[in-house]
């Protein structure tokens, strides 16, 4: 099923087919050319010949002209379509690929593979292929018609066709060893670009924007030095070839002309091997050239089939219709990398409609817990259940349709105000957005000139840091999920800002839910429910703020902290 989707259609094979028959046309004008030469020296010659001859040098150069532009347009239009349908498959790919795979590491991967790889398979279809196809016919066919005039010139030239198998084999082990590694220094280049123009705000800050961002630079050095060393590498064995090649052009003209003096050829024949043994050399050198970046295009292809190929999420294998929304972790251990446990056997319920703190050091398994509940990883033992629905035995797709999140970091689309609001819910009426807005304190809205409908910016740059705040609080409330997640959502605010999210967070929690949050500052989740300290990867301690406090453990420790920094 992968490989279909790399097949050439009907569109791209004509396109193939009127490649070679041009070139083929190429390799004709060499036939008038030779009656030309005759005419020249031979008999006396007319006017009548010379219009002849170039009225059949017309007639073919039409030919050619016509076939190249319906043959380009046509491999162009092949190839998007080819380009377009490998792009679908990723993305529907990527959408089934388990959350967890999307970390900042492997951005680059995924851009990479989405833009320049798709790009990169795209060269193969629209230019490499057909010109391969149509040099190597072209070349055995001057090769045949040389050999028919002068059949140890015919051999040589074939000799030289032939020892491009050993040539590319050669070059095919260092586009293997370079090529794979400059595709990845590529890879690990985009990300690095991404990462320099997502924080370039902070990098300025700290003066290291520019030529003094060391990462920056030191990505795009390593990308250059493995582009050269590729270039090193290929360029020796490509310039052997040339010179066997040459060589042989070289051998050729000394027979014909040895020939020409022995009386085997006439001087029209002599001529027109030489030019054609000159014309090989130079279609010679444009076939390794297209052989070698059709190697190298294929890692492109082997990039995209090893996405295409990796594990996706397992099909759901039962329905998601919980009895409530009760959360219960039984048992659950995990770990991002094998031997390195983030959480440890770890077990605990949070009630339906209570709201549950989880509180603790940081790196202690607080966001662990808030990405295997959100199905982003799934844990390495253990289970998690909903309503006594086994997440494990959900899509996550299913799981996410009844989670709110509130994060630290905001993603806002380049859209407006409404339209970031409609993604929680599509077909929600305007009159729900609006409450929804009042809900979450975002009177900012009514201080633009166009309102909910003013553009935010790319990734919400147009508003502050309170304002996305308050337009993720308000997509929570118009989501109406069930369960809803908050991570430190008045962390890196100011006083004002903060206070403003507080009172949109508190008004998300008037509403029956089951909630989730995770603190840093210990103050605002004394009236919770249920508080969860967490350390080290395990459940040290659980109960009311009252009741931890009495037991004069982690928690109260934590607390008396909090209390003297404030």
């Amino acid at each position: 099923m992968t490989n279909k989707v790399f097949k050439p259609g009907k569109k791209l094979k004509w396109a193939i087919a009127g490649t070679v028959l041009e070139g083929l046309l190429a390799g004709s004008n060499f036939l008038v050319l030779y009656q030309v030469l005759e005419l020249i020296f031979g008999s006396k010659i007319t006017f009548e010949d010379i219009k002849r001859a170039t009225f059949i040098l017309g007639i073919i150069f039409v030919l050619r002209l016509f076939l190249y532009a319906v043959s380009y347009t046509e491999s162009q239009i092949g190839g998007a379509i080819v380009s377009k349908n490998i792009r679908v498959k990723l993305g529907d790919k990527l959408r089934k690929i388990p959350l967890g795979a999307f970390t900042k590491q492997r951005i680059g991967y995924y851009v990479n593979a989405a833009t320049s790889e798709v790009a990169d398979y795209e060269q193969i279809l629209t230019h490499k292929l057909a010109d391969i196809i149509k040099y190597v016919v072209l070349l055995v066919m001057v090769s045949l018609y040389v050999a028919y005039l002068k059949p140890e010139a015919g051999i040589i030239m074939l000799i030289v066709l032939l020892l491009l198998w050993p040539t590319m084999k050669l070059s095919i082990r260092q586009v293997k060893k370079y090529g794979t590694a400059k595709n990845l220094a590529r890879e690990e280049n985009v990300s690095a670009i991404t990462e320099y123009l997502t924080g370039s705000q902070t990098l300025r800050s700290y003066g290291l924007a520019g030529e003094k961002n060391k990462a920056l630079r030191s990505s795009m050095k390593h990308f250059s030095t493995i582009s050269y060393l590729y270039e090193r590498s290929v360029l020796p064995i490509g310039f052997a070839f040339m010179f066997l090649a040459y060589a042989g052009a070289a051998i050729v003209i000394y027979i014909s002309v040895l020939a020409m003096i022995r009386g085997e050829l006439n001087v029209p024949e002599m001529i027109t091997l030489n030019m054609i043994s000159l014309f090989a050399c130079k279609v010679d050198a444009t076939l390794y050239i297209s052989l070698v970046a059709y190697r190298n295009l294929l890692i492109s292809k082997g990039k995209i089939v090893s996405i295409l190929s990796e594990n996706e999420e397992k099909e759901a294998s039962s329905k998601y219709e919980p009895r409530n929304h009760n959360i219960i972790f039984k048992n659950v251990s995990f770990a991002y990398e094998e031997g390195q446990n983030v959480l440890e056997d770890v077990s605990f319920e949070i009630p339906e409609n209570k709201i549950t703190a989880i509180v603790g050091e940081s790196g202690s398994g607080k966001t662990t817990i808030f990405n295997l509940l959100s199905k982003y990883y799934e844990p390495n033992k253990g289970s998690i259940t909903i309503g006594g629905v086994e997440l494990g035995k959900v899509s996550a797709e299913m799981v996410l349709s009844d989670i709110s999140m509130v994060d630290q970091d905001v993603f806002l689309f380049n859209d407006t105000i409404r339209n970031n609001l409609r993604f929680a819910s599509p077909k929600a009426k305007e009159a729900e957005i609006e409450e929804a807005i009042r809900q979450a304190n975002c009177d900012f809205v009514g201080n633009f000139e166009e309102g909910a409908d003013t553009f935010v910016g790319e990734n919400g740059n147009r508003l502050s840091g309170g304002e996305r705040q308050r337009i993720s609080v308000a997509r929570a409330i118009l989501r109406k999920s069930p369960i809803v997640l908050l991570d430190e959502a008045t962390s890196s605010l100011d006083i004002e800002n903060e206070l403003l999210v507080k009172k949109a967070v508190l008004n998300l929690l008037k509403a029956k839910r089951t909630v989730v949050m995770i603190a840093h500052t210990l103050p605002i989740i004394q009236s919770a429910d249920q508080i969860l300290v967490v350390k080290g990867g395990r459940i040290v301690e659980s109960g009311k703020h009252e009741d931890l406090l009495a037991k004069g453990g982690e928690y109260a420790s934590m607390w008396k902290a909090s209390i003297q920094v404030k």
